[in-house]
């Protein structure tokens, strides 16, 4: 866990951040209201189901935007070293999609996306690939480049560097593809490393390598990392701070151990409880009822309400605000209303978060 935080040390803030998106069906209010702080060094996982918005908000910090977004409201600010070696705050809101990719990506905030291949240039050696950034960002000599690149692959774990250098991406495995993205990615030694969905197309053994590469380059470089993801079985060993959304906001958020051990939205009960699990008394895999609201429509109350086995009246009139429950720990729930009446977690899923503490705890 990161030591005590200090805002000097803040990365990025993001506050209120309002995007929509036009269609021919409408508007679609894709991301509602989000806040996150993200600081020097600490890892934050944004969870929740395909289409709550995960992507949307980290590719806006990015400055990748379909031609149909819009910013309609919010701030995201990023504090960064400039040139002059002074500390230095943008609001990227406030940048074209051009200035932020020629100012900041691949410099300061770079991504590593789920597909290596959609990455990766299939036409030019994986070596030139690296050097591309360094190059244009740090305007280094080709052979202080080469080195560099090389050094790298070494880095991320890939045997035989020097012969790897020279081939094209057709050539490697998934995983190492996907270790040349990471590569890619750390070149300009960035503040920021997004990571959206890194683990998803390979095998569950490459998947642990790659988890555990990060946290390594991590500890070694200070970066900070936002990790995009559906599964929380990642989430539980690569973050410190969690953010669940759903429908376009943040609902609950915290440390890992607040989330996992002490998860006080139903949302977030139904995602803990809906995790695979080999060794359970229950012989069906959790669902949560119901699909996700159309955001083409405007949301009355609690979006989560229709779902919500434990929805009160005030559910459907009123969205609920952020309510603190102590600690890191907010949650956007009228049930963390101290007027509420008192909802326990299901049974199943305290089984499972007990099995998860006494399995930590024999660690």
């Amino acid at each position: 866990m990161t030591a005590k935080k200090d805002k000097k040390d803040r990365v990025l803030s993001v506050r209120d951040l309002n995007i929509s998106f036009d269609t021919a069906s409408g508007t679609v209010r894709a991301i509602r209201g989000v806040r996150m702080d993200l600081f020097r060094g600490e890892t934050i996982a944004i969870v929740g189901e395909s289409g709550s918005g995960k992507s949307v908000t980290v590719k806006t910090i990015m400055g990748i935007m379909a031609n149909n977004g819009r910013i309609e409201s919010g701030s995201i600010d990023y504090t960064f070293t400039n040139e002059k070696g002074e500390r230095e705050t943008v609001d990227l809101t406030k940048l074209s999609q051009k200035e932020i990719r020629y100012r900041f990506n691949g410099k300061h905030i770079a991504m590593v996306f789920q597909d290596p291949m959609t990455s990766l240039d299939p036409t030019m050696i994986i070596g030139k690939q690296i050097m591309e950034g360094m190059i244009l960002h740090e305007k280094i000599s080709k052979e202080a480049a080469k080195e560099r690149a090389i050094d790298l692959l070494h880095k991320v774990g890939i045997e035989n560097p020097e012969k790897r250098f020279h081939e094209y991406p057709h050539q490697l495995s998934g995983g190492m593809r996907q270790r040349v993205v990471i590569a890619i990615a750390l070149a300009c030694n960035p503040d920021i490393l997004i990571c959206d969905e890194p683990t998803t197309a390979l095998d569950v053994t490459i998947q642990a390598k790659i988890l555990e590469l990060i946290k390594e380059l991590q500890k070694e470089t200070g970066v900070s990392v936002i990790y995009i993801t559906h599964d929380l079985g990642v989430v539980a060993k690569v973050a410190d701070y969690v953010d669940v959304m759903y429908a376009g906001r943040i609902i609950e958020k915290g440390s890992i151990d607040e989330i996992f051990y002490d998860p006080r939205h139903p949302y977030t009960w139904g995602l803990l409880a809906s995790m695979p699990d080999t060794d359970t008394n229950s012989k069906r895999l959790f669902a949560i009822p119901g699909t996700p609201p159309n955001l083409l429509e405007k949301i009355e109350g609690d979006a989560f309400a229709p779902r919500n086995p434990f929805a009160l009246a005030i559910d459907y009139k009123a969205e609920p605000p952020m309510f603190n429950v102590g600690g890191q720990h907010r949650v956007a729930s009228w049930l963390c209303d101290p007027r509420a009446p008192k909802v326990e977690m299901p049974d199943q899923l305290k089984e499972r978060m007990e099995k998860m503490r006494k399995e930590n705890e024999g660690v």
